[in-house]
């Protein structure tokens, strides 16, 4: 399996993270490697189609500002 980039913090007693490639799906465990264990679930689902990715809503549209 291909190594994926994660990133991942430490919000009070709990872990947070997601990986790079899908920042939609953020997870969290009370250990690093609880943290860790949950990611790998979630790659799992997502390899195995149990959810489902919307590519489309990652593309964005340059929005010019404008003065009022």
């Amino acid at each position: 399996m291909e190594k994926k980039k994660i990133t991942y913090r430490q919000d009070g007693d709990m872990w947070l993270g997601y990986f790079e490639e899908y920042p939609d799906y953020m997870t969290q465990g009370e250990t690093l490697d609880e943290l860790k264990e949950n990611l790998r679930d979630i790659e799992t689902d997502i390899l195995s189609d149990q959810i489902k990715i919307d590519t489309a809503k990652w593309k964005f549209n340059r929005v010019e500002a404008h003065e009022r």
